[in-house]
């Protein structure tokens, strides 16, 4: 009786670590297909919304894991939610600045022009020592040889040395129109204004905004790119 016992616990023990395993193999094979359903992306390069759900995601396997007692369809279900919420926010981004700078925030400029900027550290929450730590991983040693640097909205720092050469300021180049939108805070930035950018594209040909995806100006010179044509 006592070895029926023990070989009815081993049974049971043994079907519930197959049980386990073959979840976790099929809620490994869904996160995957989620992950590659929600586009590539870097790591370093997640917006808040991309970390929430990818956290919320991994939270719900780990608990469906833990519990094998609970159906499947309880932690699936929650899982491709959160996929259809992420996939609609993204549309919405790509067709809507105003969103796409809510879910993905803002670049900040911390130096420009050699100058650093110490209001918008401070609006960032981001101290010298963030800085200079950011810097020297750039191979950077000397805060002047910085002519910009952009703390762009992943928290990566991209910084843009000064040319000692030609002695010349240098230029943000800040696009002025992305997806047929007049970006007024870049303009106002290079000190222009949304007439004279109207009027300028009109010289060049272009009348009609909504058909300019992307439109940057750097040195008196126009780069405009216009949207696809679908076929």
């Amino acid at each position: 009786m006592v070895q029926t016992t023990r070989e009815y616990i081993k049974e049971v023990f043994a079907v519930e670590l197959l049980i386990m395993v073959a979840r976790t193999v099929l809620l490994y094979v869904v996160v995957l297909i989620i992950f590659r359903v929600m586009g590539k992306r870097e790591i370093g390069e997640l917006s808040i919304l991309d970390l929430v759900v990818f956290i919320m995601i991994a939270e719900m396997a780990v608990m469906a894991i833990e519990n094998p007692k609970d159906p499947l369809l309880y932690s699936i279900l929650p899982m491709l939610t959160l996929l259809i919420i992420q996939i609609g926010l993204a549309i919405w981004s790509l067709k809507s600045n105003r969103m796409r700078n809510f879910i993905d925030g803002k670049p900040s400029i911390i130096i420009e022009n050699g100058k650093i900027n110490e209001h918008e550290m401070k609006r960032q929450r981001y101290n010298f020592n963030d800085l200079l730590v950011q810097l020297r991983d750039k191979n950077i040693k000397n805060v002047a040889d910085v002519e910009f640097a952009i703390l762009e909205s992943s928290g990566r720092l991209s910084v843009f040395e000064k040319d000692q050469q030609s002695g010349k300021k240098g230029n943000l180049n800040l696009p002025f129109i992305i997806d047929g939108i007049i970006q007024e805070e870049h303009l106002l930035h290079e000190h222009k204004t949304t007439e004279w950018l109207k009027t300028e594209l009109e010289k060049l040909g272009y009348s009609n905004l909504d058909k300019v995806s992307y439109c940057s100006y750097d040195n008196g010179k126009f780069f405009i790119d216009l949207v696809d044509v679908k076929q």
